[in-house]
């Protein structure tokens, strides 16, 4: 599921938990053969919603917007309880009902998954059961990725069990009747790919003003993985042309080549399938994006109340030295 060479660079605090690991992999294993059926039958289960596929770079505020999301109530998303069952989700979502929906709630006798939802993060990971996960696990079981995070779309057409892809997330709409919201990262240079497998979906492109981008990359380098050297997230295709260049023209490299092919599967999909955010305007009014989601979503009149936070500040204010650095790294591959 990773690789083990970068196992070893990551800080302590962020290392996985190989036994952990161990129960995970064994009770995902044995629920194999029940997850099949739940999908074989799914249909029973209720109408299909839309997917919502998040894109953008790493550190360009995807977690924010999915905690704002979730705690939105108008969609469903991975938890960190739902991510332990990557290899059967639709088992996972149901005994994720059974635990922490007030409406199987029998006499009190569950209450300990519950807890409120907050805005804090420590590089994308999250705390609390219902929490939002980046549920890389889930996506890493379909896409045979090897050295570099990617293949071309031709590829994964041939490669990728489409069907159960397809299956597993609309069971999960179905299980908890509404859209399901999850981060799409990963396949970032494929939007088209997806655009063509799912027939109901909202891509939403998160987009953060590059420079404040690199330097929330280069924090979270030194945080996760102890400095700025490491390469941090998905290898993209242009990792071999980067991994010998310095931190900042690394960092910049990496922002400018997703934002790049983020904006060019974009333009493949319908305007009725996409919204673009950009980071600092969400900031500064939330309820704005949730009127422009909820139209996109096709929602009506009861759905429009809006009780979400009026703003959030805005993170990473690069200093003056380090910010001409960073836009000087980044003209580099404008002109490319």
């Amino acid at each position: 599921m990773h690789n083990k060479a970068e196992e070893k660079v990551r800080g302590k605090a962020f290392r996985r938990n190989p036994q952990l690991e161990f129960l995970l992999t064994s009770l995902n294993g044995s629920l194999n053969c029940a997850e099949e059926k739940i999908l074989d039958n799914s249909s029973a289960l209720g109408a299909d919603y839309p997917l919502i596929f998040i894109m953008g770079p790493l550190r360009s505020g995807t977690t924010l917007f999915t905690q704002w999301l979730a705690s939105s109530s108008l969609v469903a998303y991975p938890t960190n309880l739902l991510s332990r069952f990557y290899g059967a989700p639709a088992i996972g979502a149901q005994i994720q009902l059974l635990l922490t929906d007030p409406r199987f709630n029998f006499r009190n006798e569950i209450l300990d998954f519950n807890s409120t939802l907050s805005f804090k993060s420590e590089n994308g990971k999250t705390q609390g059961a219902l929490a939002p996960n980046e549920f890389w696990y889930f996506w890493r079981r379909f896409f045979p990725f090897k050295e570099l995070d990617w293949l071309p779309d031709e590829e994964l057409f041939r490669v990728v069990d489409q069907q159960k892809l397809v299956g597993e997330l609309t069971t999960l709409t179905r299980i908890f009747g509404k859209p399901f919201a999850l981060k799409g990262m990963i396949l970032n240079y494929n939007i088209p790919f997806l655009d063509m497998i799912f027939e109901k979906a909202l891509f939403i492109q998160l987009k953060r003003d590059p420079v404040t981008n690199v330097s929330s990359i280069l924090d979270a380098r030194k945080l996760q993985l102890g400095n700025e050297k490491e390469w941090y997230s998905f290898k993209i295709p242009e990792y071999p042309q980067l991994k010998n260049l310095d931190p900042v023209t690394q960092s910049a490299g990496q922002v400018h080549y997703i934002n790049t092919a983020v904006n060019k599967g974009m333009k493949t999909v319908n305007e009725s399938r996409k919204l673009v955010v950009e980071y600092e305007a969400f900031c500064e009014n939330p309820r704005c994006v949730h009127e422009e989601l909820l139209l996109k979503l096709g929602f009506n009149e009861n759905n429009k109340d809006y009780c979400g936070p009026e703003q959030f500040s805005k993170s990473r204010n690069s200093d003056a030295q380090n910010r001409v650095a960073i836009e000087k790294a980044l003209s580099m591959f404008r002109g490319k």
